[in-house]
């Protein structure tokens, strides 16, 4: 197993982590960290992504939601930072990933999302997807 995840909710996960704790060999490294969003924040995110670059073009080019996803981050101050490239025929974007954000932070993300959408017309199909998590 080269890398797991398990959020503890109860009895069973506590024990799974700890089967899978004994059974790693010597040199491991373990890591505990507070939970930063939830999968329900994380799907709906994606969702809302989804139905942004399905439904509009921006600036005249259709936009994965993988890109649509960089420029909300942008719009929270939250993920660009321009380097010059290492040939210096270009610029990088280096940035924080959505993973490391609070879930105060994933729900203003969402609600920017949802505002953005609103202003351009882009019908959410979940209706989940209109509220932040």
């Amino acid at each position: 197993m080269s890398r797991a995840q398990v959020t503890l909710c109860g009895r069973v996960d506590r024990e799974r982590a700890a089967n899978w704790v004994w059974k790693m060999p010597a040199g491991t490294r373990v890591t505990f960290k507070e939970s930063k969003r939830t999968k329900d924040q994380n799907d709906k995110m994606w969702a809302m992504l989804t139905e942004v670059a399905t439904q509009l073009a921006w600036h005249g080019q259709k936009l994965a939601p993988d890109d649509w996803k960089i420029l909300f981050l942008d719009a929270l101050n939250r993920e660009m930072r321009p380097v010059p490239s290492l040939n210096g025929e270009g610029v990088v974007n280096l940035g924080r990933s959505s993973s490391n954000l609070s879930k105060h932070e994933f729900c203003d993300l969402i609600e920017l999302i949802h505002e953005f959408g609103a202003r351009h017309g882009v019908v959410f199909r979940d209706q989940n997807a209109t509220e932040a998590a």
